[in-house]
Parts: C-alpha cells; structure tokens; sequence
C-alpha cells in the first residue's frame, strides 16, 4: 500500500527541530509520495534541500501564495516563471484567492492567479488551488480560463456538495484533508456522493490536523486519520481508498 500526501508544507520552520526523523515517520506508515508547495521565492532554498535529502519522495511545485502577494508581487512571480524555466517541477501551486486574511489585495491576488494559471499552461502542469472565504472568485477566473490543458487539485476543499461539482466541472480534483475529521466541517456530509476518481488526499501540515490532534501541529503521517475517515465514510478498505487516491494523484502531477 502506498499513500500520497499531495499537500504538505514539509520545509515549514514548524519542523525545523525534527523534519527527518518526522518525514521517516510517515515513510514508515507507507506514505511515500509527498507533493510540496510553493509560498515565496524565501523558502525555493529549502524546498530544494527537502528534494537533495529525500530523492525518491519529494516532488516540489513552484508558485506564489495568495496570502503572499504584496507590494513585490511581480518580483515573485518572475522568480516563479524563472524556476519554472529552469527545471522540472509537478505543478503551479499553491496559488489562488485568499480574503480571510486580507481583503485589499483582491485585485493583484486575481492577477497573480491568472498569471500563473498561464505559466500552468505554457509548462502543461496541474494548478493547486487556494480558497479561503473566495469560491465565487475563483470560480470567476477559473470560468474565464477554462480549457482542455487546464487542470489540477482544489486544495483543502471545504465547500458545498454543490461547489465541489463546480470544482470538479473546471477538471479539479478535491484535496481532502483533517477538515473531513472535523465535527463542524461539515464535508463529511456529502463526500461520499462525490465518485472517488475525483478525489485526493493531503495534510497541508503542518496546519489543520486531524482528530485526535486538532489543534496541534499537523504532520504527514497523520494522514493515516484521514485515510481512516474515508475508508468508513465511503465503506471501502483503506488499501482501496490508498491506492486510488494515489492513482488520482498520478494522473493529475504525471508521477
């Protein structure tokens, strides 16, 4: 059996203190394909180094935050396209629309969207979505932009059952994660009416963790609680939802 976390932020200072020994973790539970995003050009070194040290398991993306488009937005987005040109990454992510935090940014967060749905298609790889409290912008653009070889991952889906068709419509797939352990999180409600072939899994450690560790920080190898979720939810064995979610996650990054 062998899982995918296609959403894990495995550089963040949060494991400074035991990153290898926290990574060997999840590899020894059979989670062996770990897909990182993007923030800023800061973290491109350690991402990197992430690479260098776990060859076979790492596979980085490259893109600008929303919650880090600001005043040097630009400057950014030319590292963005100028690593894009420079070696192989799995996709442009994570990018998108964030107004939880930051509401004034709206127009340039929607022009870096786009920007880099554009790199997305000129380097035919998969988006990975952002959205926080922002469906119907990102819906906006994604209408705008939509076809044939654009593609990807609605990371951290907490919407609807009617949204997420409307993800799944624009040829996304849904990244499930520690919010469908959540009492309140409500996807828990629908998810097994959404056919598995359109489905992922991901921690986004280290942030929202999952029963029993909610609250806490998040790491790879919880998504075991994840896994277990989804097994009861759609009445199949773990090994069956673990190796179709990692089908789906080949399917979306090539690898």
């Amino acid at each position: 059996m062998i899982i995918t976390d296609t959403h894990t932020h495995l550089y963040s200072e949060s494991f400074d203190k035991d990153r290898s020994e926290m990574i060997k973790r999840a590899i020894n539970k059979n989670i062996e394909r770990f897909f990182i995003p993007a923030i800023d050009s800061t973290y491109t070194k350690s991402m990197l180094q992430l690479e260098k040290d776990f060859p076979n398991h790492i596979f980085l993306m490259m893109g600008l935050h929303p919650t880090h488009v600001k005043e040097n937005f630009k400057e950014e987005l030319a590292h963005v396209e100028e690593m894009l040109s420079k070696r192989k990454f799995y996709a442009v992510g994570e990018i998108g629309i964030d107004l939880y935090w930051d509401k004034s940014t709206l127009d340039i967060q929607i022009e870096a969207f786009r920007h880099q749905i554009n790199l997305a298609k000129k380097y035919k790889l998969p988006i990975v979505i952002h959205c926080r409290e922002s469906f119907d912008e990102i819906f906006n653009v994604l209408e705008q932009e939509k076809s044939d070889d654009l593609f990807g991952i609605f990371h951290c889906f907490t919407g609807t059952i009617e949204q997420a068709h409307k993800a799944i419509s624009y040829n996304m797939k849904l990244g499930i994660g520690g919010v469908v352990t959540f009492k309140n999180g409500k996807i828990d409600q629908f998810i097994n009416q959404i056919d598995l072939k359109h489905i992922v899994l991901e921690t986004d450690a280290p942030y929202l963790a999952p029963k029993p560790y909610r609250g806490k920080r998040n790491e790879s190898s919880y998504i075991i609680k994840v896994l277990e979720k989804m097994s009861e939810l759609y009445k199949m064995s773990i090994q069956d939802i673990a190796s179709i979610t990692t089908e789906n996650s080949k399917t979306v990054f090539g690898v």
